[in-house]
Order: C-alpha cells, then structure tokens, then sequence
C-alpha cells in the first residue's frame, strides 16, 4: 500500500538524548542526535510525526534493534509500546531531532521518560510520517488545537511565507504554559482551566469573523473538540474535505493503545455522518 505523502519508514530509528529542557510546567524537550539518524528526515511536512517505542518492563532486546524480530520471537506482552509524537524541529545540518513532552508527573507513558531522559539515553522510533504542510495559494490560514498539536501548530506557523495571513488558536492549562513563538501570527493563547478540553477553541472559532478568501485549515487534539469543529467547518462553513486537516490526536479516558484500535471507525463514522450533512446543506 502506498504511503502518504511524507509517509514512515517501517525500519526502527535508534537515536541518542542530546539534551533536555522544561519548556513549561507540563511540557518538557528532548534532543535526539546520534549516527541512528543519519538516513532519517522530516523536512516536508509541518505535522511530521514519529511512533516512538518503549520496551516492557524488564525484558532485554537483541542488538541491533530489529522490531521484525522481536515480534517474532518474544510473547506479544513483551512486545514495545508505542506512542506517537510530532516532530517539533528536524535540524539537517546537525542531525537533530527535537519532540516536545506534554508531562503530568508520573501519569503515562512517554512523559515520565522525558522528564528522567538523560544526555546518552537511547531511543528507538519508527517514522516519520505526516501529511500536511501550509499551502501558499490559500488565502488564509485557520490552526487550532491544544498542547498535544502544538509542536505541529508551531512548524507551521514558522513555514509560512512572509506576508502570509493566519488565525491561530491554542488552549493550554493556565498562562504558564504559554510559549514564546518566532513567527509573524499573533497566537490567540486560551487557557483551560477547569473547563473541558476544547471547549474553549469551540467558542473561539465559532466567534471568529472568518476573512474572505480560500481558507486551509489545521484542526488537531483531543477528539471530542475536533469532532464539533470539524462538523463546523464541513458541514456549516463548507470547506472542502482537500482544504481540512483535522483529526483527534488523542481522545479523554482512552490511552492511545486504545484510541489507536478505535480512531479509525470512529474517524469512519464521524466523517459519514458529516459528509450527509453536507450534502443536505449544499
């Protein structure tokens, strides 16, 4: 089956922590150099994503690092768990792959090992994949999510030309997680609280006055909020399917073991129910 555009590599990448940085209270940084990276890329989308692989508890893979292998010769419990991540930067010159962490301490997966990652730690990785990138002929661009696509937000803010037109939306807990961000857009910073996750960017984009023109929109985090707004800007503002890239993240109270097993019928029936409406509307 052919790949998407900026589809992953199946062969794990091993790679070295360079260095860590807490970011903000709940996000933190991770480096990743080494020769493991010599024949990786990520440089042709903007929400280029990597499926990063923790091994279980206790057990010791063969070296080198072969997945095939140790799918076919370990019990499947002892088999990596993955879980995925957007590439925040890819440095060509340096070979060095940064991924943000958003972290609650010891909940999860992922997070807990970023924040005890240190310099020469190894990290295997499948990737990348990716499928968007900022089109120059829309006339304006439309970018929301929480801080699970905010690294994706971010790259593509800075791919913009000069010049270029956007609204970008990004819920966050509190003022603290807010982050500093090198790009001509004015980032609408929305923070949480005790609301529920997307409730926020919702109002927001419902709100906004939309500018004239072709609109490309980026739409991602917890999957409940990308549902109403995709029904927003499918089914009401009648944007067409090739201009949307929109999709849930990660979904509240599934871990992404689970989300994985269900996202694609969920994606299924969400989008069949949407695209009749659509239609009715037309």
């Amino acid at each position: 089956m052919a790949e998407r555009p900026g589809g992953r590599s199946r062969k794990p990448h091993s790679a070295q922590v360079v260095r860590t940085e807490r970011l903000t209270p709940h996000m933190q940084r991770v480096v990743l150099g080494g020769a493991g990276l010599a024949d990786f890329s990520a440089d042709t989308c903007t929400d280029h994503y990597v499926k990063l692989l923790f091994g279980a508890e206790g057990v010791t893979y063969p070296e080198p690092y072969d997945l095939q292998r140790i799918r076919e010769e370990f019990p499947r419990e002892q088999w990596p768990v993955t879980r995925t991540y957007t590439v925040r930067n890819w440095d060509a010159e340096t070979r060095e792959l940064t991924l943000d962490f958003v972290v609650h301490g010891d909940e999860g997966l992922a997070g807990p090992w970023a924040l005890r990652a240190r310099p020469g730690d190894t990290l295997h990785f499948i990737g990348p994949g990716g499928a968007y990138a900022p089109d120059a002929s829309a006339d304006w661009h439309l970018l929301v999510g929480d801080e699970s696509a905010l690294p994706a937000i971010v790259r593509s803010l800075e791919a913009l030309p000069k010049g270029s037109k956007a609204v970008a939306f990004v819920e966050v807990a509190d003022a603290r997680e807010e982050q500093k961000i090198d790009c001509d857009v004015d980032v609408v910073w929305l923070h949480r609280g005790d609301r529920r996750y997307g409730e926020a960017l919702v109002e927001a984009v419902r709100a906004l006055d939309f500018p004239e023109g072709r609109v490309q929109a980026f739409v991602h985090g917890e999957a409940g909020f990308v549902k109403e707004l995709r029904r927003m800007l499918r089914v009401e503002r009648q944007i067409p399917r090739e201009d949307l890239s929109i999709s849930g993240y990660w979904r509240l109270g599934h871990n992404e073991d689970g989300w994985q097993a269900s996202k694609q019928e969920w994606n299924a029936r969400i989008e069949a129910e949407q695209e009749g409406g659509t239609q009715a509307a037309a």
